[in-house]
C-alpha cells in the first residue's frame, strides 16, 4: 500500500446527508438545553393543590 492510498481528501460536504440538496447545507449545529429550574416548584404546587382539593371534598 502506497501512502497516497491511505490519506483521504478533504471532504467539505456533511457525508450524513444523502440527498444532494441536504449535502450542500452545513450541519446542524445542536441547541443548547433550556434549563428550567422551576420544574420542583410546579410539582410541588400541582401536588400541594390535588391534595387540598381532594381533602376538601372529603371534608364536604
Amino acid at each position: 500500500m502506497t501512502t497516497s492510498s491511505l490519506t483521504r481528501r478533504l471532504v467539505l460536504t456533511n457525508e450524513a446527508a444523502r440527498h444532494p440538496l441536504r449535502r450542500a447545507l452545513p450541519p446542524v449545529k445542536p441547541l443548547a438545553p433550556v434549563r428550567e429550574d422551576d420544574q420542583d416548584l410546579k410539582l410541588f404546587a400541582l401536588s400541594f393543590a390535588a391534595f387540598f382539593v381532594c381533602f376538601y371534598s372529603f371534608i364536604f
